[in-house]
């Protein structure tokens, strides 16, 4: 009998007394009985009658084992510290496995961990171990919001891309060390908006000016501000790759009020060019969010839009008191209709009236039931904290995402120009205006290019080695880019490349299908948006209703000028 110990329970077994006392009761089980007629205890039958998963009873097993000429002391012994239900039958072995025997042979005890381990294979045989997780592709572990598709064109991919990174079986040497003609080329036919239309397949890519031209016009993109030093997008997270850089504003009142004069020009420049159609859209990226401004005829929109993700409920309360009318496109319909915030649909005083409301008959039923005075009433602040407890929980989340529609992206327009939380007060990127981004110029803005450049490695194939070139280009890269540099490799590479495609999370959800009032006209539309400083093709693309949700391209392969994508 176990000793009693201290601060433990009376009936407490050290563990070698309990591997002694169940090796005494099987031999003593053994010896009383036949192996047919091993009796079995109470609890373990009406365990087994309510239908619990048992391993087989140590007696049963040895008997069992011992008929099949496993012999007494090979047979596995029962770990006293695993748990009863986590060790598979005999019937759930793989018929391909070793012999019962040879797992046996493997020690006279088998562990928790081994159990399981055999547990975890009997639940989930169809789980793949971790060797076969690591030899197979990334790309074909990761599953995709959207199914892979193919088309002869991608759809509009309002996100912006942070990274593209191009693979064929053609060389990219095209688009290295361009020559200063072709970049001064380039450079004209950005500037004038040069329609540029390529042959369906160049033979000899290198020595094409025209290919090499269109690809320096592809690059190019506008900035306000810029600062060489400092990396102006992305600006959401950015604070680690800003900190230690030069910011000779951050302490400077003066130099603060000169750069948010000039970006507020710059700012008012870029939505006058909107809404004259001379600009397609363009981006205001601050350190808490990013704002898509689109002109009015893209994405199946009739009037100018304006999204802004992320949102929180601080925002979108500054957005109804300077009566911005606003709605949330992700959030679902309720019962009493989708959930709209608007700053002039009520005042507070109504608002207070409709809640008193609400409350009153909210609790009539107590009344009802003569109750009222006996149940303690929430009160009114409980009440609001309830009420808006689902605005708080969509915070800085893709479900925070604000559509801005028709006149009242001009309200947000001076309202951001006026906020005072636009601009970090503290961090690496106090006093820097927001960064913004625009595939045509405008006021202030600078020409910027994005970086490209060409890899050739050997991989390893069937018979041998093969060379795989590839292409990487790094920046901001906006969905005229994309589009413009896809069409350029459809021509240059034969129709076969597979893209990856990085993109800069807090935008994918720009890509959301908005409510239309109605289908635009597509010739209409190309006939308005003809001087937007857009290729036809690309123009198209973008007048395109999105399809992908709040999710982005995140593959595409093209295979005899047919693409297929994931996103």
């Amino acid at each position: 009998m176990a000793l009693s110990v201290p601060g433990y329970s009376p009936s407490f077994r050290k563990p070698p007394e309990t591997l002694r006392l169940r090796r005494k009761r099987a031999r003593s089980r053994g010896a009383a009985a036949s192996p047919g007629e091993q009796p079995e205890p109470a609890p373990r039958r009406a365990a087994l009658a309510a239908g619990l998963l048992l391993r087989p009873f140590p007696a049963a097993a040895a008997a069992a084992a011992a008929g099949r000429g496993g012999g007494g002391p090979a047979a596995a012994r029962r770990n006293p510290f695993a748990r009863l239900d986590n060790r598979p039958s005999a019937a759930a072995e793989p018929p391909d496995g070793p012999p019962r025997g040879q797992q046996e042979a493997q020690g006279p005890f088998l562990d928790s961990n081994q159990e399981n381990d055999l547990l975890w294979e009997e639940k989930f045989p169809e789980r793949a171990t971790v060797t076969e997780l690591l030899q197979t592709p990334q790309g074909s572990v990761s599953e995709s919001d959207i199914p892979s598709s193919e088309s002869t064109e991608l759809p509009a991919d309002w996100s912006i891309k942070t990274r593209l990174l191009f693979t064929s079986s053609q060389p990219f040497t095209w688009a290295d060390h361009l020559k200063a003609q072709e970049e001064a080329h380039g450079v004209i036919q950005h500037c004038r908006a040069t329609e540029v239309t390529l042959p369906q397949s160049i033979q000899d890519p290198k020595l094409s000016t025209e290919l090499r031209c269109a690809f320096q016009q592809s690059l190019i993109y506008w900035l306000q501000p810029a600062f060489p030093w400092l990396p102006l997008f992305p600006r959401i997270g950015a604070d680690r790759k800003m900190s230690g850089k030069i910011s000779p504003w951050s302490n400077d009142e003066t130099l603060q009020h000169i750069l948010m004069s000039d970006w507020s020009v710059s700012f008012t420049s870029l939505y006058n060019l909107l809404k004259t159609k001379l600009c397609p859209y363009f981006y205001v990226c601050t350190y808490q969010f990013t704002i898509l401004f689109r002109a009015a005829g893209l994405a199946g929109n009739d009037v100018i839009t304006a999204l802004i993700s992320p949102t929180t409920r601080g925002i979108r309360e500054a957005m109804k008191n300077e009566g911005i009318e606003f709605s949330l496109p992700l959030i679902k319909e309720n019962g009493h209709g989708k959930k709209k915030a608007s700053g002039t649909s009520l005042g507070q005083g109504e608002e207070q009236v409709i809640s008193d409301e609400d409350e009153d008959e909210s609790f009539s039923w107590l009344e009802e039931m003569g109750v009222q005075d006996k149940i303690k009433k929430p009160d009114i602040l409980s009440i609001k904290l309830r009420k808006e407890k689902h605005e708080v929980q969509m915070d800085h989340r893709p479900e925070s995402v604000v559509l801005v529609k028709g006149m009242n992206t001009l309200t947000l327009l001076n309202f951001l120009i006026n906020s005072k939380s636009l601009i970090a007060s503290s961090g690496p990127q106090a006093g820097l205006p927001p960064t913004l981004l625009s595939p045509v110029a405008f006021r202030g803005a600078t020409m910027q290019m994005l970086k490209a450049r060409s890899v050739n490695v050997k991989t390893q194939a069937v018979s041998g080695y093969k060379d795989q070139f590839s292409l990487e280009i790094t920046g901001p890269v906006m969905p005229h880019s994309l589009h413009s540099v896809t069409m350029l490799l459809r021509s240059s590479q034969k129709g076969s490349f597979s893209a990856g495609l990085y993109t800069h999370e807090p935008t994918a959800v720009f890509n959301t299908c908005l409510p239309v009032n109605k289908v635009l006209d597509k010739e209409t539309v190309h006939e308005e948006l003809a001087n937007c400083g857009l290729h036809p093709k690309t123009l198209d693309q973008l007048s395109q209703t999105p399809i992908l949700g709040k999710s982005s391209l995140r593959h595409v392969e093209m295979s005899d000028y047919v693409y297929n994508w994931r996103s």
